[in-house]
């Protein structure tokens, strides 16, 4: 069960969920720190191409497990090669600018990578299927994600002495994992679907192998803006924190929503779009939170330390502009949450 106490971010908190448009690591890795004061990120930046997409640069955290892009995406490969030295050499240059925008920098910092089972359901075997369908593999590669997030976590740590480190675990796939609907190669068929205790069981020896070795332990937050986030699931399995996109929950997953809260859970609300558009005013973008905490007679006064607002998804496809205004958007939306909780 999550504990309060393990939120680094405390409470009138704003973040990002991971991408940003361009491929100036530098402008934003600025950008960013300069934006969200209270849980900064380490950006992505997929317009540079393979590699520096979230699927590739995952792939170059795994330890004795490399990949290589086919025109159908990424596959495991016998060896490291060209497209693994490019991903490791693209976070090589996200993590130097974060460390130069980050200097004296103590709270709250946030890195992420794709959890395991969406990289089972995205990287192929040398056959072609997903790594998904062997129960093999997926150990496999969850144990590699495992080791290399470790060696990850303490790069980060070294490079930002002052801050407390969370780790975000992106599974847009996971629904469908559990449902059965990733579909095969020929697109003909799905594959089966992965047993709840499986999946639980592995995303635990994750968020554990995080946070090891670490006194006040690794903040995990487990990010899908995917419908039905399995709520239940991620809390059981120890998330400390879980994302979505807001406009895609429903009535049908209060109950959840509810018993995460008062367990502890932080719920990160995507509530700001994440592509072009107008935006509303902040207390506007906050509107439907305070309508779910009225609706699950939960305490207003805990929405500030409870809720962490985001954009909606990543911003890869915003203009840099409209990046910009979505975090500072974010951040204000913040404020009006917790100056006006009713």
């Amino acid at each position: 069960m999550s504990d309060k106490t393990t939120t680094p971010w405390g409470a009138r908190a704003a973040t990002g969920i991971g991408s940003m448009p361009g491929g100036d690591a530098r402008e934003a890795a600025k950008t960013v720190t300069g934006s969200l004061e209270r849980l900064p990120y380490l950006p992505e930046l997929p317009a540079r191409g393979p590699g520096a997409d979230m699927i590739g640069r995952t792939a170059g955290l795994l330890v004795e497990v490399y990949a290589h892009v086919e025109p159908s995406g990424w596959r495991i490969s016998d060896r490291p090669g060209r497209d693994t030295r490019r991903a490791r050499s693209w976070l090589g240059e996200d993590l130097d600018a974060l460390e130069e925008f980050t200097q004296g920098y103590e709270g709250a910092l946030k890195v992420s990578a794709v959890g395991p089972w969406t990289l089972a359901a995205s990287l192929e075997l040398r056959n072609g299927e997903a790594a998904l369908s062997d129960p093999g593999a997926c150990r496999d590669l969850a144990a590699s994600l495992a080791e290399g997030l470790r060696g990850h976590l303490a790069d980060v740590r070294r490079r930002v002495p002052g801050a407390r480190i969370a780790l975000q675990l992106d599974e847009p796939s996971l629904t469908s994992v559990l449902r059965g609907s990733v579909k095969t190669a020929s697109g003909y068929r799905t594959h089966r679907a992965v047993d709840r205790a499986v999946v639980e069981g592995a995303l635990r020896d994750i968020i554990e192998a995080a946070g090891r070795g670490q006194e006040d332990g690794t903040p995990v937050i487990v990010h899908s803006c995917a419908p039905d986030v399995p709520f239940a699931l991620l809390r059981r399995a120890g998330a400390t924190g879980i994302a979505c996109d807001f406009s895609l929950l429903t009535e049908r997953d209060d109950e959840a929503i509810g018993e995460a809260v008062e367990g502890g859970t932080t719920l990160f609300a995507g509530v700001v779009p994440g592509t072009d558009g107008p935006l509303s005013d902040p207390a506007g973008s906050v509107m439907g939170v305070r309508t779910l905490w009225r609706r699950l007679g939960l305490n207003p006064g805990t929405l500030s330390e409870s809720v962490v607002i985001t954009p909606a998804c990543g911003l890869a496809g915003a203009s840099p502009d409209y990046a910009r205004k979505v975090l500072a958007h974010c951040v204000r939306a913040a404020g009006s949450l917790a100056d006006n909780p009713e």
